[in-house]
Parts: C-alpha cells; structure tokens; sequence
C-alpha cells in the first residue's frame, strides 16, 4: 500500500479521459448535496458571510467549475500540491513500529523534495460591518432558521473557550438552545456546531420545524439565547459539564487508534498534529469568565448571518483576531502520559471463540463474555431484550415505538438531563432501546453504567412533556422524508415486499399513516406497551473488552435476573410473499438528484449451502468498490457517484433479499438503469473469472477480519450468536468455504436464486424536466 501511494504522489496519470469520466460522477455527488435544504442553507449562509476568504466556497464547488475546469489546472495543482513536504503520513493498527517506519523511508524518503515553494495565504477577511441574511426557498417540508458567527482560528488561546460555548448551547436536553426552543414547542429539534480550522473560521446555530410552527418565533427565540449572554451570563455548571463532555471525547479518541488518526490528520492540516493535546490541555483551564468574554465578543448582531429555509443594524462590530505564534506556543509543550496499548488481539474467529466465557444466568439471560486489554481500557457491552409475539403484538407497532423512545428521557431517580450527565461523567456512550441497549465506556466506569443502564430499561418515568417533544420530533422526522427521493423508493419497495396488513408489527406504514397514527397516541398506550412486554426472560448480554468477567456476570444477574417478562416470547416468523415485480416513478419536483432501489426477497437462510456463494457474487457484482457495478457505472460510464448491490439472508427464517441501488442525475435514468440490469444479466449469464474471484475472495475475507477488528461488531455478533446456538466456529466455517469457492459454484449459486424479471425497480426524482428528453446529456460537452 505505501509504495502505491508513494508512487501515486508524484506518478499520477492525470488523462483527459479520466477527467471525462470522473466528472459526471463528482457531478452526480454535487447533485446528491443539492437534495438536503440543511446543506445547502449552511453554504449560502458562508457564502454571505465571508466576501473573500474561501471558506466561504463549498469544497466540492459550483456546477460549472465540475463541468469546465481544464485539464491542464487539474495537473497543475497536482504538480504543485501532491508533494512530500506538503503531506503528513499517518499509520495506526497491528504493526510493527520500525519496520513501518522503514517502509515509509524506503518509499517515501527517496521523493526528492520539490524546487517550487508552497504559497501562503494572504486574504484576511474584514471584520463583518452589519447583520446579513439568506433566505432559501426550495421543495422542501421542514422549516430552518440557523445563525453564523465568525470566529477566531482554531489555534488561537481562546478558541477553547468557543468550544465550550458551543457545547453548552447545543447539548441536548441540557443546553441553552434545546431548553428555549424544544422545551417550549417552538421547533423540533436544535443544533450548534463549529469546526477547528486554520485560520478565522465560524459557528453554526438553528433548529428545525414543522410546516404549521411559527419560523418567526423561533427565529427570535434562538437569537435571544445567542445574543443573550449580557443578561444570561454563564455558569459555572453549565462550563464544567461542558468543559467535561469534550475532554471525555477526547479521552475517547485517543483510546480508538482508527479515529485518533483522522484527528491527527485534521490537526496537522491546520498546523501540527500535537494541535490535539494542546487544545485539550487549554479545555481544562477554560473558566466561566472565559466563555463569557467569548459569547459576548462574538455572539454579536453584527458579527451574525441569519438563514432561514422556506416561509420568504449598529456598528458593533467583532474584531477576529489573526492566526498566532504555533510554534511558539509549541515551544515548550510537553504532552501528558500515553494512553495504555492494550494486548496484540488477532481477531481471528479461532481466536476470538478460544477467549469467549459463555454461561446462562439462573433468570435465564445468556452470556458471552470476550476479557481482554484494549487501548484506553475500553470495554463495549450489548444487552438484546425479546418480548411479546405475532399476536400480543397487533396493533402495538406505534406505541411501542415511543415506548422505546422514551427510555432514555427519564426515570424514577433520574431527569433525561441528568441521565445524559451521568453518562458522560462516566465516560460512557450509551444506546438504549425496546431491544436492549449498548455502552461503550472504560473498565473503572463499566459496572456503573450498566447500573445506570438497567435503570432506564427498568425505571422509566414517562413524562408527558418529553413524551410531546419525542411526537414533534417523530412527526418533523415524517416530514422531512416526504420530499426526499431515497426515503420515497425505499419505503415504496420495501411496502411493495413485504405486504403485511395494517395491524401487523412487520406492516410498513405510509408516510400519511405514519403521521397519524403518532398524533392520534396517547402517553398511557405508550405505558400499557411498556408494561405489557418489557422484561428481560428472553435475553442476551454480550460483553468485550476490559473487564474483570466475574464481576460482570454476578452484576448482569442482579441487574436483570428477577425482570421477568410479562408475557411469552417468540419469534415473529418472516414470510417471502409472491408478488409481481414492480416498475414505479415516483416524482420529486425540485430535487437535483435522483434515486432508484431494486430488490426482491429470496427463500434463503445464512446456514444455506448456497451462501457464502451468493455472499462472494453480491461482492463481485456490486458489494465492493472495485465491483462490476462501480467500475461501469460509475468509473467508466460517470453516471454514479454511488452505486452498487447488497445480499442478506435471515438466520431463523427462509427469507432473503438482494438489491440494487443508485443516485444519478435524472436524466440519466434510462442509461443508469439499463447498465444495472445488463452487468446482471451479464453476470448470470457468463459468470465471473478467475481472476475476478480469486480477488474478490481476499477483498471479502479481509473485509470481515477488519469488521471484527471493532469490539462493538464483535459484541453484537457474540449476542446473536447466543440465541442461535452458534459459535465463531460457524464463522470459521463460512470463511473457508468462501476461500475455497470456485467461479463455476458462485455463478450457478447466482442462477438458481436471482432471476432479473423478478426484481422489483423503484426511481424517485425530478423528471419533469426531463419528459421529453429523458436520456439527455449525461457529460458537458
């Protein structure tokens, strides 16, 4: 991989043809970001706010640039940019150090260093003189309003400061925003961001509501709490939770080495790499008074942009400090003590199966325990509650729903704010729901959490003011897809499938029925269904990672093993229903991009001999980026920015399906959808060559080693593995057989389940615009 890369540096063939092909695709991926109205506010809001700088440019740029820009710019910037003394190489996982550094030396170190010199930035954008606003008006049916701040460079001293601001408007259910807006019925849901850049970047504000909401109201609601730090100072509580929960997302990442990569990545772009410690260093000495200074010298009408999405000043100007002294800030920096390496793991099924404790709990709840040392100490636990059956469970499907939603908004002993508090003092990211729930956290903190934990599972309070902000919520949700061409296609194939009747838990409502049947809910529904099922007799708890295994087992049965469900378990059977296959269009005025989903279900179970056959084929014809699908659609023919096949098969059940899926630009439909259904017709009619699978095979097994490289993966499928009666045996098995396939068994594996006239199309987008001309131009000329 690194002699690749090395050579790809400065031997790249920057062809005409490749620039052909590759814009329509990076075309296509432009018209995917012009379907989101939360997007595409965002850059006209930077688009207003900064005259000059270039941050406020989207990356990806305008249309015309994709279309139009020669050649010979494109190879000038790679001679120019694509350089050793302009990149930083990062390397992380299962290796050994020298060794790593010698190959980077070997094929990197002999790069001779250009004679050019790199340019440096020279615009500095003015301070802002006065209130700007954007007002966007497209197909849409949730409204926006949002606020943009400038903001000083994200290495400056007082950039800490802004990022506690900014966590402690936009934490939910604790921050300023969600409190003034949420709590009150104003909107739906609130968010804030900000991102560390290199030079003066800015903060993002707002919250989304439904179409009847007042977006005036909201507006100046959100305002108030921004610009209203002169009359709300800070706390002292509200910093340290703040000041808190990033450190702990710190800690976290430099416990996760893929992720702790990407930051150092992103630091060494706006500086150097050790911007991460030293931001952290500063977090923990951001006071009160700090944030305070932050939110009154930024948080200013002048300094702001105001968007707003669909309905139709004084000079106190905010002066952004320049990019400082790094290295002398740098200077003298002395990072604190390395995180713990954690054990060499080989996560090998055999290795994986040799370390697993499994055992049955008096109450009933299995086990499967995998101890071992991490990075960080970190330990992933995944609990799977099954309750209720086909018939108890008639007519529930929405109930049940907010009753699993609900968890987590408050117990007994506990508010939904100060349950989210617990859970970042204890370092833990948790997920709770009606099947189970997750938590990643530390060993110290593991034990605690999982208290907390079954807290929620067993002692939820149900208030009725959470109970309304999930409704409006769920209902803004609702609205959001009803307009968006992806959530149209694949909820009218999947109600094509699968048609249960209306009063059956696998029914796919519409999006109609969806909404009101929400409405029409009452709090004490969402209880009965609480109390009618919840209970943990049939049960799983898969724990991996750092943890004393003892310990473990005796808390899961004082946790859980006198919750006895109330009622009987069993497993919802899943039928393949005969159905004709379908061909709909499903128009979507106003969106740039558009969506087709193909599918149809196969009587096929994960332990059919056929299997890991079609498993290989799937990966083959469309489940990989090097897949048949990708390098015609989208490498060759530039019509899909994402493109490709998917496989699956029940473990209980005799029931699969297989699919296809692309966004292409509307007019290019007819071409999009005769390459689909040619590569798999080609596919089941000649098969694949040896050479194809043999690569394909060492493409899918490598794949499945990294997936269980992630403790979470590992945890989940330990879980399953309970209740299945499996082992990573099974596992083992599957890969051998993989390994051992041949083109002839993958292509007759193909031929006795997919049949083309079979599978059902689904396109959604605008093809107004298109009627008379539907295969129009798919490359600018």
């Amino acid at each position: 991989v690194l002699e690749v890369e090395a050579d790809r540096m400065v031997n790249a063939s920057i062809a005409r043809r490749d620039l052909d092909a590759e814009m329509t695709v990076v075309r296509n991926e432009f018209e995917s970001g012009e379907n989101s109205a939360f997007g595409v506010l965002r850059e006209r809001m930077a688009a207003s706010a900064y005259l000059w700088h270039n941050y406020g440019k989207a990356i990806i740029g305008a249309r015309s640039d994709i279309e139009n820009v020669p050649i010979e710019r494109l190879r000038a910037f790679y001679r120019h940019y694509y350089q050793p003394d302009n990149a930083v190489l990062l390397i992380s996982g299962k290796l050994e150090e020298s060794a790593a550094l010698g190959l980077a030396q070997n094929h990197f170190g002999k790069i001779p260093r250009p004679s050019r010199a790199l340019r440096g930035t020279y615009t500095v954008e003015p301070t802002q003189d006065g209130e700007r606003a954007v007002t966007l008006r497209r197909a849409g049916d949730v409204q926006l309003v949002s606020a943009l701040y400038h903001m000083p460079p994200g290495t400056h001293p007082e950039y800490a400061a802004v990022d506690v601001l900014v966590a402690l408007l936009n934490h939910v259910p604790s921050g300023r925003l969600h409190k003034a807006l949420v709590e009150t019925g104003l909107a739906s849901s609130v968010f804030g961001t900000e991102r560390q850049q290199r030079e003066a970047g800015f903060a993002y504000f707002g919250a989304s509501l439904g179409q009847n909401a007042s977006l005036e109201g909201a507006r100046d609601a959100l305002l108030r709490v921004l610009e209203g730090f002169a009359k709300t100072p800070v706390t002292e509580e509200e910093v340290d939770l703040a000041r808190r929960r990033l450190v702990n997302d710190i800690e976290l990442t430099l416990a996760d080495s893929r992720e702790l990569t990407s930051v150092l990545s992103e630091c060494a772009g706006i500086g150097d790499w050790r911007v991460l410690f030293l931001h952290r260093d500063r977090l923990k000495k951001v006071t009160a008074a700090d944030v305070q200074a932050a939110a009154t010298r930024y948080l200013k009408p002048a300094n702001r942009t105001l968007g707003m999405f669909i309905p139709t000043q004084s000079p106190d100007r905010a002066e952004i400090p320049p990019v400082p002294d790094l290295a002398a800030a740098l200077k003298d920096y002395r990072g604190s003590a390395p995180v713990a390496q954690g054990e060499d793991f080989n996560p090998t099924p055999a290795n994986i199966e040799a370390h697993v404790i499994r055992r049955t709990l008096p109450g009933g709840m299995k086990l499967a325990l995998l101890p071992k040392k991490t990075r960080g100490g970190t330990v992933v636990a995944q609990l799977t509650l099954r309750w209720g059956d086909e018939q108890s469970k008639l007519n529930r499907a929405a109930a049940c729903g907010l009753a699993s939603g609900m968890l987590l908004r408050g117990t007994q002993k506990n508010s939904r704010e100060e349950l989210r508090n617990r859970f970042d003092r204890l370092k833990a990211n948790v997920g709770v729901g009606g099947d189970g729930g997750s938590v990643e956290t530390v060993r110290e903190s593991l034990p605690e959490a999982l208290k907390l934990m079954a807290e929620v599972l067993r002692q939820p309070s149900f208030p009725n003011e959470e109970f309304e902000q999930l409704r409006r919520s769920s209902l803004t949700g609702i609205d959001t897809q009803r307009s968006d061409p992806g959530a149209l296609a694949g909820l009218a194939l999947a109600r094509h499938l699968n048609p249960y009747p209306p009063e059956h838990w696998l029914y796919t409502a519409t999006l109609d029925e969806r909404s009101a049947r929400l409405k029409a809910l009452s709090l004490a529904e969402v209880k009965r269904c609480y109390a009618d099922f919840y209970g943990a007799s049939d049960s799983e708890l898969a724990v991996v990672g750092d943890f004393d295994p003892s310990e473990i087992a005796r808390l899961a049965q004082e946790l859980f093993g006198g919750w006895k469900s109330p009622r009987p378990y069993a497993r919802i059977p899943l039928r393949v229903a005969e159905v004709a296959p379908a061909d709909d269009v499903i128009n979507t005025p106003d969106k740039a991009n558009a969506v087709l989903r193909a599918g149809v279900l196969l009587r096929l179970r994960d332990d059919n001999p056929d299997y890991p056959a079609l498993l290989l084929g799937n990966y083959l014809l469309g489940g990989s980026s090097d897949s048949r699908l990708v390098r015609r659609i989208r490498e060759k023919e530039g019509l899909s920015y994402s493109v490709g096949s998917f496989l699956s098969a029940d473990s209980f059940f005799e029931r699969g399906s297989f699919g296809l899926f692309a966004i292409y630009a509307p007019q290019n439909r007819a071409r999009v959808e005769a390459a689909l259904s040619e590569e798999l017709r080609k596919a089941l009619a000649e098969g694949f060559s040896v050479e194809e699978v043999e690569a394909g095979k060492k493409g899918l097994l490598q794949s499945r080693q990294l997936a269980r490289s992630s403790d979470g993966t590992v945890a989940s499928r330990l879980a399953s593995y309970l209740v299945l009666g499996r082992t990573f045996a099974w596992e083992e098995e599957q890969e051998r057989r993989i390994a051992a396939m041949t083109p002839k068994a993958v292509v007759e594996a193909m031929r006795r389940y997919l049949d083309p006239a079979k599978v059902s199309v689904v396109k959604a987008g605008d093809f107004t615009n298109v009627a008379a001309n539907p295969d129009g131009p798919s490359r600018a000329n």
